[in-house]
């Protein structure tokens, strides 16, 4: 056989591979006994070992796993994952309803869909080819799980679409994947895992993808990311493509045409969410209309169209053994519980929060009480009600102590507050958790400094203030426990190279009341360098849209202390930079003045001389906002080769339309 028939031969077993996949694994409807399909991926790993060269990035035989990877790479989302605004009940889905409509001025269709209890994540493909898969993370930056995600076997490696595109969905493991493997480790010795949720998670973040294969994962596809390929007009429309792409999506979902419809999908799944082979913790909720989605917008963090119902928390009966104090990074002292440990939701808990001393009052809590746990959410365990019909007399009263439990300083109880604070500057506790949240994720994002590190940092009196962290050296970092050679020289480049950082990371970072990331990037780019906002008075921050009083207050007071004028100036001679690395904000007139302002543009077709993406960012620099379908509402609609009903409804309307060389005449001109 000579190259060209292996490869002949190779392609066609790899298609009718993929296809026994995508029957068994995506629509539970296999064709072939296992023994056909075994027997065919055996003679395509004899002909990959005899060809190596002819092997397919595609190929079903590289789902086994990759070589361990020795770290996590990041990965910048170029379109956010935005996370959903939750709703718990029928009072709160009909006040979303009544927001969409109010905002639309007429009844809307919406989808329902089941919420996944997962992993959300990202697929990219190029050409036809599955190229990386990443986590959501903090919704801008997750974290390259290429690897991992290729052994779900429900991922198509490759399909019939050659443009570029981003799919997202939920990876998640079945109930039987979850026995199996607990089952497992409890046989080694190992600890189990608390939930799927869990497992699944960290399934998908093994530095070896031969153990996130040998985890049986699964994933449901529900929305794209970045996509450039002609849309359909409905989000039910976009689960149908998906479909028929060949990714796996979940059949669950149902068109609802009122909030009617809405509570009785929401009343039937919970009640038979235990009937499901996989875990689900709420149900989606989403207009239909992607041109209904486009005029509803977004708020900083969430979606104005789509809500997270989230089901009925699930409650358990516990003793609280004793109350810990906790001090925050402002100074906070907040009360938490001890619990006896009781299995709730799936998973052991022995703490929750009791948030204030006004809390502990109203609830009568005192040692010893049993107690009614909830989990607010599915995820924060608080207490919701003593039983006072169990008190034996043997309970102990609790009041809340009057000096700070790291620093010994009177606390105090400020107007407007139900909290007590530590109004000490230099408290031990403070300035940790401030280091904590300053080092993390959204602020300066130093990688290997996590929380026991710091503890580690301020235990060996190597830093008291953030400042410090730009003076550790090598010599300091070695004594510290599991810290070598490669840690500790890994953890000063993550440090240095936080010094690069633009200016939101470090205003955020400072901790300043009230501010927070959103704020941070307002502020940076309203006013570009530290030292302009240092000097801006509080009229010019009222003036910001997005900056209140309260906000305004803060900075003014923050910029006045002395230690921050001392702090900034020590960040500022060790390096650290003060300047925003964005993109400045223009002024309204700027603003009018440009091309395609306040204009809303459609792309469709497919252009040849730029990306999609290209366009898209052309058009916003230039003052427009690129929405998904056509509508009356529409101004421009840039039409590239094969345009199709996009550009037939533009035409209907009498909507300007420009080919692609107008589009690239206009961006000469502007340039």
């Amino acid at each position: 056989m000579n190259q060209q028939e292996a490869k002949q031969k190779m392609d066609t077993v790899i298609e009718q591979l993929n296809t026994y996949a995508h029957e068994y694994y995506v629509l539970d409807q296999p064709s072939v006994p296992d023994a056909v399909y075994d027997e065919k991926f055996q003679a395509l790993l004899q002909l990959e070992s005899e060809y190596p060269e002819l092997t397919r990035a595609d190929s079903p035989t590289k789902r086994v796993g990759a070589e361990p990877l020795e770290s996590f790479t990041k990965v910048e989302h170029r379109i956010p994952m935005l996370s959903l605004g939750n709703a718990f009940d029928e009072e709160e889905l009909r006040d979303f309803h009544r927001r969409v409509t109010s905002g639309l001025h007429k009844e809307v269709t919406y989808v329902c869909e089941l919420k996944i209890d997962g992993l959300a994540v990202s697929l990219t493909y190029e050409n036809g080819r599955y190229v990386q898969g990443a986590t959501r993370g903090d919704g801008r930056t997750g974290e390259d799980i290429t690897g991992n995600l290729r052994t779900v076997k429900s991922v198509p490696l490759s399909v019939a679409e050659t443009r570029n595109f981003e799919v997202r969905g939920e990876a998640f493991m079945p109930h039987a994947s979850f026995v199996h493997l607990n089952e497992a480790r409890e046989q080694n010795g190992d600890m189990v895992f608390a939930n799927p949720r869990n497992a699944a998670a960290g399934s998908l973040r093994q530095l070896d993808p031969k153990i996130a294969a040998s985890r049986n994962l699964d994933i449901f596809l529900y929305g794209y990311g970045e996509w450039e390929i002609e849309e359909v007009e409905t989000h039910s429309g976009r689960l149908q493509y998906l479909a028929d792409l060949g990714f796996k999506t979940n059949q669950e979902w149902r068109i609802c045409k009122s909030i009617e419809d809405v509570l009785e999908f929401v009343q039937y799944w919970t009640e038979h969410r235990n009937e499901l082979s996989y875990e689900i913790d709420g149900i989606v909720v989403k207009v239909d209309d992607l041109n209904d989605q486009d005029i509803l917008g977004f708020t900083a963090r969430t979606p104005r169209w789509a809500i997270a119902y989230k089901f009925p928390a699930t409650e358990a009966v516990t003793t609280i053994e004793d109350i810990e104090l906790s001090v925050g990074r402002t100074g906070v002292v907040t009360p938490t519980a001890i619990l006896h440990p009781v299995l709730i939701d799936g998973s052991t808990v022995s703490r929750a929060t009791l948030h204030n001393r006004d809390q502990i009052k109203a609830l009568d809590i005192r040692l010893g009480d049993t107690i009614i746990l909830k989990k607010a959410g599915d995820i924060i365990p608080k207490v919701v009600r003593v039983l006072e019909e169990e008190r034996t007399g043997e309970e102990v009263p609790y009041e809340m102590p009057e000096n700070c439990p790291a620093c010994a300083t009177t606390l105090v109880h400020l107007e407007e507050e139900v909290a007590l604070r530590c109004m000490n500057p230099n408290c031990p506790a403070q300035l940790k958790e401030g280091l904590i949240h300053f080092v993390s994720r959204d602020a300066m994002n130093i990688d290997g400094l996590g929380e026991k590190v710091v503890e580690q940092l301020f235990k060996a009196e190597l830093v008291t203030s953030m400042d410090d962290l730009y003076r550790i050296t090598k010599e300091d970092l070695l004594p510290l426990e599991r810290m070598g050679e490669k840690s500790a020289s890994n953890l000063l480049t993550s440090i240095t190279a936080s010094k690069e950082n633009s200016l939101e990371k470090l205003l955020f970072g400072l901790g300043i009341r009230h501010i927070g990331a959103k704020a941070a990037m307002i502020l940076a780019e309203k006013f570009t360098t530290m030292e302009h906002l240092q000097q801006a008075t509080y009229e010019e921050l009222i003036d910001i849209d997005e900056v209140g009083e309260k906000m305004a207050d803060a900075i003014i007071h923050y910029f006045q202390e002395d230690k921050v004028i001392q702090l900034l100036d020590d960040l500022r001679s060790l390096g650290v930079n003060m300047t925003y690395a964005g993109r400045t904000l223009r002024t309204a007139d700027e603003d009018a003045a440009l091309l395609l302002a306040n204009q809303t543009v459609v792309l469709t077709g497919k252009l040849e001389q730029f990306t999609r993406r290209e366009a898209k960012e052309w058009i916003e620099a230039n003052g427009g906002k690129v929405t998904g379908s056509v509508s009356k509402n529409t101004d421009l609609v840039v039409a590239g080769a094969d345009a199709g009903s996009k550009y037939d409804k533009a035409k209907e309307l009498g909507i300007t339309i420009w080919d692609e060389a107008t589009l690239s005449q206009q961006i000469n001109e502007v340039q």
